[in-house]
């Protein structure tokens, strides 16, 4: 993901001064001559991307399976992609995931491929691979494992020792990717090579900017890639547009050049969600003629458009991120990279997931939903959802916009006011032109006239009275000599939704908003239409066309020319209830986009539906749909290659009503009984699991540490190396202890420790707690110091127990980054004395095995160093109930940490799709007695799977996400709490609830139960 550069502003600026870039930085001149796939059945120009030599428009989002561990779930939100006109899918993998122990790269369970790529497949979704090895995207020193950090020579170079480890993992994701190629009956057409390998740590002026690329490494991860039989085309991500790796720019030259597109500040959260001045990337520094100069011979790819945005910890929540990056978000900003005709265009995110099990970055709280049109817990509930299908379905139904030729813009030429800015798209018959504010965050509506030349004149439109209105933060694409079937639309204000033919009519959806006037025109031999439905419209034929005008009402019109023409006048909340469904056609094509479907009637089916249609079948005289309907919902058929006699929703026969071509049935919609267990009211048990303090306990198991050298960024200040990384633990939680015989004279403790921005740590001298470091956004380090009570007696012997929050890995974002390797866990320390420094020898441990983990079914990520964790009783079947009995709600009454536990069984109605959430009664910002906050911090385990983590104090996140297939909705689970109080008077939970998400009625198919590992007695000797 991007990162705010704050000189990416003068840096494009240089840019666009010089005309782009022409050449390397070296001086050689760049081989701009097309390239071809190996394959033959992936190629592309300067246009677009082809599959089997017809052009398709690649409309992506951004799906990381890992965000899922539900892989039954993968079809379910892959359908819903597709619904909304997608063609594709971009995915990463994570290195951290795959290779958490060196040498063994696994990727089975949740973290197989095969599943993913058989879903985008059934679903007809192309994929966009990005294996890395980086990967940015908030996850845990941006997707290296953690023993990268001991590494010696700079990470992400050519530097050999780099490039060894590199191999074992791109060989093997590669020969995975390289099997579900589309030449191998697959459905990757495009990978990505490294990730926004662009930026330099030093990027104050263009030509440091990318100074530290090494064109070497680029070409070996390519090699790498290329060996493992990987032949479709590379394609790069550009974070500014400068050119870097361009076809034949360097060596590590890739085939299709490819940006970031990031309008509003990824980096500082979502603060300020109306604040459309807050970006790093402004929309007048980009142009079509800036790609030309960079790269004339690939499309204009946009491999991260920004469809989401990240919010931190002490953020404002994942709600107001999708208020920001809502509808009029994906209006303006969408239709501007239109306006330069991007035909390879990936949203990030589009659906975001779960940072389960430790996997995110430091900043990053649990949910990574970021706003996104797919919320977290796979429902449609924002409206940017709708308004992206009204683009996908634009784009589909639009074939010429693919050959079009994008001016820069202009002000005035083809409206009669410049506070408009028109960006023309001409084809060889239809032209395109994208209107939006030139001051583009206004939020101030425009009235104005469209003056356009088509094939039939030039006219000043509308024409029938009335003017056009843009309301603020909108932006709109008027057509010009528009094929729709056999006519053409000659011009149209209102913007175009689909359009399909069918052997007995050709059907065309136009919209706009609620009380806008809109105008469009026909040949004049079609006449006037007959209003078959809605109120009337003013119709003018003259000489040469019709035009016909109307305000736009809540609601439709249906509008019928010579029986051959149906238009459908949508207001823009009618129209989002419009579905076009591809019916499978023969092989290879099967659900897969295709222009070829608008040349057929016998291909597509138009729906007018509710919440969603996921996908239509004709068997004979009957169609089959199945989708998700969240009421009772009226289905019509609009279009389809022949009326059908019987109509199928989700396998079940509905009553339709056939009336002059006309087909409507209604799906009924039956509320099942759902009852979910009161969470306050199960039999709870819990267990002490900070047993390290007390007198009895015996560390000679643990790690001696004794390393006198660190491969980290931080020189080291202590006699040994105390950083967890180089002991083999890098995620969850970290547990030192540290022995010392007293000089008589010890009367305070200094600790500096380091766990990541949010992190917190406790301190115990033997069994008497000294104090905490609760945490605090943006904090990622402290230094304490703790008074004792009273001074030691000489010659008696002391320990000092310290658990940090490793809240993970610095992401590595810039080329020639050492962000991964900062240090987590003790940087350096001090015992005060009157007299002389006293030693202490210390041991460590972390998440039980390090990077010899135990638990292949979840990876190395989901466990910390608690006791709980290393012994495995966050696991199903742990003996919980031989444990004391008690509530979270009970909590603890002083400073430590414990294990809850207990079972509930569900039983939840078939055929319906009922995401489940747990919530936690949220006190990060409530007062308690005195106004204080509570500080504690909370994991949830659910089945083994640690899906959330909750800080008292920070927030802003207290509801977390079930997944289906990790909750059993048809069995029984174990949900088990680590309670860490970091507080002296301990601390419980003010309430936590399970809670129903929503209730679809759905066709979806069943999700099957993640296996995971369960509990065994592990050995002692590793705990």
């Amino acid at each position: 993901m991007l990162i705010s550069l704050q000189s990416i502003k003068t840096l494009l600026l240089h840019v666009l001064a010089c005309g782009g870039l022409a050449e390397t930085v070296s001086g050689e001149v760049l081989d701009l001559s097309p390239r071809t796939n190996a394959s033959e059945i992936v190629t592309w120009d300067e246009y677009s991307v082809m599959i089997r030599g017809e052009r398709i428009m690649f409309y992506s989002g951004e799906v990381h399976p890992f965000r899922l561990p539900s892989p039954g779930s993968w079809l379910d939100v892959f359908q819903k992609i597709k619904a909304a006109g997608f063609t594709g899918v971009s995915f990463y993998l994570m290195w951290a995931l795959l290779e958490g122990e060196p040498g063994h790269v696994r990727t089975d369970g949740v973290f197989a491929l095969e599943e993913f790529f058989r879903a985008a497949s059934d679903a007809g979704i192309y994929l966009l691979a990005r294996p890395g090895p980086y990967i940015n995207a908030e996850t845990s020193g941006g997707g290296f494992p953690g023993w990268v950090q001991r590494v010696s020579g700079l990470i992400r170079s050519n530097n050999p020792k780099f490039t060894e480890i590199i191999r074992p993992y791109l060989s093997h994701v590669g020969q995975l990717i390289a099997d579900a190629q589309v030449s191998n009956g697959g459905p990757v057409i495009l990978v990505q090579p490294e990730n926004e390998y662009s930026i330099c740590s030093d990027y104050t002026t263009p030509e440091s900017t990318t100074a530290c690329l090494e064109p070497e490494y680029m070409a070996t991860v390519e090699e790498i890639l290329r060996e493992a039989g990987v032949n479709v085309p590379f394609i790069s991500n550009d974070v500014a547009p400068v050119g870097n790796w361009a076809p034949g720019s360097s060596a590590g030259a890739v085939d299709i050049y490819g940006i970031d597109v990031y309008p509003l500040d990824w980096s500082s959260g979502c603060m300020d969600p109306q604040n459309w001045k807050r970006g790093h990337f402004p929309l007048d520094r980009l142009n079509f003629s800036l790609h030309n100069s960079l790269s004339p011979n690939t499309p204009f790819s946009v491999v991260e458009g920004q469809g989401g945005a990240a919010d931190f910890w002490g953020g404002v929540g994942v709600d107001v991120c999708a208020e920001m990056v809502d509808h009029k978000f994906a209006r303006v900003f969408n239709k501007f990279l239109y306006g330069m005709r991007a035909t390879v265009l990936n949203l990030y995110m589009m659906f975001g997931g779960t940072n389960w099990g430790n996997l995110g970055h430091p900043k990053g709280y649990t949910s990574y939903d970021t706003g996104a049109a797919i919320s977290e817990n796979r429902l449609l509930g924002r409206e940017k959802y709708y308004e992206l299908k009204l683009q996908g379905f634009f784009l589909q139904s639009s074939p010429s916009y693919l050959i079009s030729h994008p001016d820069d813009g202009t002000l005035g030429e083809y409206t009669d006011t410049d506070t408009l800015m028109v960006n023309r798209l001409k084809g060889e018959e239809t032209t395109y032109y994208v209107t939006r504010h030139a001051q583009y965050d206004t939020m101030l509506s425009q009235s104005y006239y469209l003056t356009v030349p088509t094939k039939l004149g030039q006219f000043k439109v509308p024409q029938l009275g009335g003017s056009l209105t843009l309301e603020g933060r909108d932006s709109k694409i008027h057509v010009t000599d528009y094929p729709v079937g056999n006519t053409t639309l000659i011009y149209s204000t209102a913007e175009i939704l689909a359009w399909r033919g069918f052997p007995s009519k050709t059907v065309l959806l136009l919209y706009g908003s609620d009380q806008e006037t809109h105008e469009f025109a026909l040949p004049r031999g079609l006449g006037c239409p007959t209003v078959v439905e809605g109120p009337p419209v003013k119709c003018q034929p003259d000489e040469s066309i019709s035009v016909i005008n109307a305000v736009l009402r809540p609601g439709r019109r249906v509008l019928r020319f010579n029986s051959s023409l149906e238009i459908y006048l949508l207001e823009r909340s009618e129209a989002y209830k419009y579905w076009v469904v591809d019916v499978p056609a023969p092989p290879p094509v099967e659900r897969f986009t295709s222009p070829s479907r608008l040349a057929s009637t016998e291909l597509s089916v138009i729906v007018r539906g509710g919440y969603l249609i996921r996908s239509a079948t004709f068997n004979a005289t009957s169609l089959y749909l199945s989708g998700d309907v969240n009421s009772t919902t009226e289905i019509e058929i609009v279009g389809a290659p022949r009326v059908p006699e019987q109509l199928f929703f989700n396998g079940k026969a509905i009553e339709t009503l056939v009336e002059a071509a006309r087909v409507t049935g209604i799906v009924q919609y039956t509320s099942p009984n759902i009852t979910l267990p009161t969470l306050s009211q199960l039999h709870w048990h819990h267990i002490d699991s900070l047993p390290e303090i007390s007198a009895q306990y015996n560390d000679e198991n643990w790690i001696i540490c004794n390393k006198l050298y660190s491969n980290n960024t931080r020189n080291l200040t202590t006699p040994t190396s105390l950083y967890a990384g180089d002991y083999g633990f890098h995620s969850g939680s970290l547990l030192y202890r540290g022995h010392f015989n007293s000089s008589g004279g010890e009367s305070s403790f200094s600790i500096l420790t380091q766990g990541g921005d949010g992190f917190g740590h406790s301190v115990w001298l033997d069994s008497i707690f000294l104090g905490s470091w609760v945490g605090s956004a943006g904090i990622g380090s402290r230094n304490q110091t703790f008074d004792f009570s009273e001074k030691l007696e000489p010659g008696t012997s002391h320990v000092l127990t310290i658990l940090i929050d490793h809240m993970g890995l610095r992401d590595n974002w810039e080329a020639d980054g050492e962000g991964m390797r900062e240090p987590h866990g003790i940087l350096e320390y001090a015992l005060r004395s009157s007299c002389k420094r006293t030693d202490i020898s210390w041991r460590m441990t972390g998440n039980i095995g390090g990077e010899s983990y135990l638990d292949h079914s979840r990876g190395p990520l989901n466990e910390g160093a608690m006791f709980a964790e290393r012994s495995g009783l966050h696991l199903p079947g742990a003996p919980f109930t031989s444990w004391e009995k008690g509530s979270p709600l009970q909590g603890l009454d002083q400073a430590g940490v414990h294990i809850f536990g207990s079972a509930f069984n569900l039983s939840l109605p078939t055929g319906y799709d009922i995401p489940i959430s747990l919530n936690i009664a949220n006190i990060t910002h409530s007062a308690l007695e005195g106004g204080a906050v509570p500080n504690f911090r909370v994991q949830i385990f659910l089945n083994g799977w640690q899906v959330g983590k909750y800080i008292s104090n920070l927030g802003p996140q207290s509801r977390y996400v079930l997944p289906e297939g990790i909750l059993n909705h048809h069995g029984m689970n174990y949900l088990a709490l680590t309670l860490w109080s970091l507080d002296e008077t301990g601390a419980k939970l003010g309430g936590f609830t399970l809670e129903v998400d929503g209730i679809l009625q759905s066709g979806k198919k069943p999700v099957s139960l993640v296996t995971g590992s369960g509990f065994t007695e592990r050995p002692k000797g590793l705990y």
